[in-house]
């Protein structure tokens, strides 16, 4: 895979290793979205299929990311959204507990504790401890080890969001299908980044917002909901998403019946005709280069300043369980992070500060210039 920053609009001073905090739109993303505004110009161009047609290539598309079926695809705003309809069709007769782990992104955390506190179930957090030594590794089996018969559901991202940390979602998946957890993936940081296989991991929910890893516009995300939750409660009660919304001159013709698989968790609207298109090029555009590909090329743009940051005693997860699309390090010391990213961002080097760890994301529009500003900055701050 060679540098792709030409698909993007990122000027050339810009120094921009921070996806995981908001991914640049693509050439082609953009270019999408101007054409969906320029559409409602006209409302006489826009047919009554346009209100599916798009958001069944999405759902096709986001499918192919992520291995499941199409149908089994919803189209949401946002990840709190998606596990909210999770949530809400979780039998509540199996187990005691649910598990998430320290630090959580918080839209999960607060999600997973009110359905807690609502059901009174108790919430075991697993802490990563403090320990950097073979810490990815205690981290899963404690997760692990967690997981019994009293299990109700697992709710985890499927990296660490703050430091990249991996969590061994295939063992994962396993050990909750063995005693009949439900496990819910928030996948926001990793899919479009990283391989992600709902089928081969055992997941029974994935959500993922759009605007980071999938390089997508705000406000729109894509979830999988295996077939469980296909006789659900949705959030919401769209007209879209009921057996008969593509037949316009019989929509009070009502009926109890949903589009088939997932279809009924989609948020109202989603045939929104600006995001949608976005979103439907980004993942063309992701498919395209490949996820492994991707993954790749930021394990080799990184090489150096892991390198780098090692001979600097800098603390960080260990090679074998941290993402190369986004890692977080620990500087000694008694140097204040947030003053640091300012430096930084003086300098025009983009990274993000996520609790007391410097997060560095990069993409494909980054090459071996922002590796070397990023270093050489790092060498005169500190």
């Amino acid at each position: 895979m060679n540098l792709q920053k030409h698909l993007f609009s990122i000027p050339e001073d810009i120094h921009y290793l921070n996806c995981g905090y908001m991914s640049p739109l693509l050439k082609s993303v953009e270019e999408a979205g101007v054409t969906g505004m320029q559409r409602k110009r006209n409302p006489s161009a826009v047919t009554s299929g346009d209100f599916f047609n798009e958001s069944i290539i999405l759902r096709q598309r986001f499918a192919q990311l992520v291995n499941c079926k199409a149908e089994q695809v919803a189209i949401i705003p946002s990840t709190s959204y998606g596990l909210q309809n999770a949530l809400n069709n979780i039998p509540l007769t199996n187990g005691k507990f649910a598990i998430t782990v320290a630090d959580e992104f918080p839209s999960d955390y607060y999600a997973i504790q009110r359905w807690c506190s609502v059901n009174n179930k108790e919430l075991k957090i697993i802490d990563g401890g403090n320990e950097i030594r073979d810490r990815g590794r205690k981290w899963n089996e404690k997760i692990l080890n967690t997981i019994t018969n009293e299990t109700t559901v697992v709710i985890i991202s499927s990296i660490h969001w703050m430091d990249g940390t991996l969590f061994d979602l295939k063992a994962i998946g396993k050990r909750c299908k063995d005693v009949n957890a439900v496990f819910i993936v928030d996948g926001t940081q990793s899919t479009g980044a990283l391989p992600m296989d709902v089928t081969g991991y055992n997941i029974d929910v994935l959500v993922c917002a759009a605007y980071k890893w999938l390089l997508g516009p705000y406000s729109i995300g894509a979830a999988f909901y295996s077939e469980q939750f296909n006789n659900g409660v949705p959030v919401e009660e769209s007209w879209l998403n009921r057996a008969n919304a593509d037949n316009f001159s019989k929509l009070t013709n009502y009926t109890d019946e949903y589009k088939p698989g997932a279809g009924r968790y989609s948020i109202g609207e989603h045939s929104n005709f600006i995001l949608t298109p976005m979103f439907i090029k980004s993942i063309e555009q992701i498919l395209n280069w490949d996820v492994n590909a991707i993954q790749d090329y930021c394990g080799q743009l990184v090489s150096p300043l892991l390198d780098f940051l090692k001979k600097k005693g800098v603390l960080m997860e260990e090679d074998n369980y941290r993402a190369n699309h986004l890692f977080g390090f620990k500087l000694s010391g008694n140097i204040d992070t947030t003053v640091l990213v300012n430096e930084l961002q003086k300098r025009k080097i983009f990274v993000s500060v996520r609790g007391d760890a410097i997060r560095v994301s990069p993409h494909l529009y980054n090459n071996k210039k922002d590796i070397e500003v990023l270093m050489d900055a790092l060498e005169k701050i500190l």
